[in-house]
């Protein structure tokens, strides 16, 4: 069994972003790791490896920087590293349409995303794909079950969860609460270090959508205490009334 699992490097969410004049983002001093939501979809690739058999191909699309996001998942216990290289802009649609090419290439029947990225926070990269390849796709997993060439999923919807039954080929999506990502372990580590990341060169990419620029929040007030008991609640009704303008 060829098992794909598609990957993202984003900024940490621990960082401070910063923009340029040309508000753009900053990228100077940022850290990166893998995309949090796409620990679970390694992990429950891994986990389908040690029931099935077959290989892990770990793909990501992007900028050189996106390698160490792959080693990492080598480093995890992933077999194969791509990058699919790019140094520009891409959007949700031309990263699927490229990643769709590259799972029909390796025949891979069953594919691992996370539910999104964190830095675009499209969450369509997966669905795009699974329509791109004509797979089936399982949105949100948090409970996840494959029988042959059976697959049972629980996954989240507005108010709670379903349950819901599909056959292979399919697209999964994982959300946390699927599994607990392992950690790298140093055999692992130096394991990582002797397995090739295949580059293939994208060369043309026409986006449907364009980012035009960013801004950062308005930053909020500095908040008020207006005393210890009942005597303030007359202040904090006429301030919630006239400054604020919420009642």
């Amino acid at each position: 069994m060829k098992i794909a699992v598609c990957i993202n490097y984003v900024p940490d969410t621990a960082s401070k972003i910063k923009l340029t004049d040309d508000n753009r983002i900053d990228e100077n001093g940022l850290s990166y790791v893998i995309n949090p939501f796409d620990e679970f979809a390694i992990e429950e690739a891994l986990k389908t490896k040690e029931k099935f058999g077959g290989e892990i191909f770990a793909i990501s699309a992007g900028n050189d920087a996106k390698k160490e996001g792959i080693k990492k998942a080598l480093a995890m216990g992933v077999d194969n590293g791509i990058l699919l290289k790019y140094d520009g802009y891409m959007d949700p649609f031309n990263i699927a349409d490229n990643l769709a090419a590259q799972i029909k290439t390796l025949g891979s029947n069953i594919v691992f995303f996370g539910r999104q990225s964190v830095d675009y926070d499209n969450g369509i990269t997966g669905l795009l794909t699974a329509e791109l390849l004509n797979y089936n796709c399982i949105s949100i997993v948090t409970k996840l079950d494959i029988q042959g060439n059976e697959v049972t999923a629980e996954r989240e919807i507005e108010g709670g969860k379903e349950v819901v039954k599909s056959t292979l080929p399919i697209v999964i999506t994982t959300q946390k609460g699927l599994n607990e990502p392992r950690y790298a372990t140093l055999k692992g580590i130096m394991a990582s270090k002797k397995k090739v990341i295949e580059e293939i060169n994208i060369t043309s990419v026409s986006n449907l959508v364009e980012n035009v620029s960013y801004k950062l929040p308005k930053v909020k007030n500095p908040g008020r205490i207006l005393g210890s008991d009942a005597s303030a609640v007359n202040e904090l009704v006429k301030l919630l009334r006239d400054e604020a303008k919420i009642i």
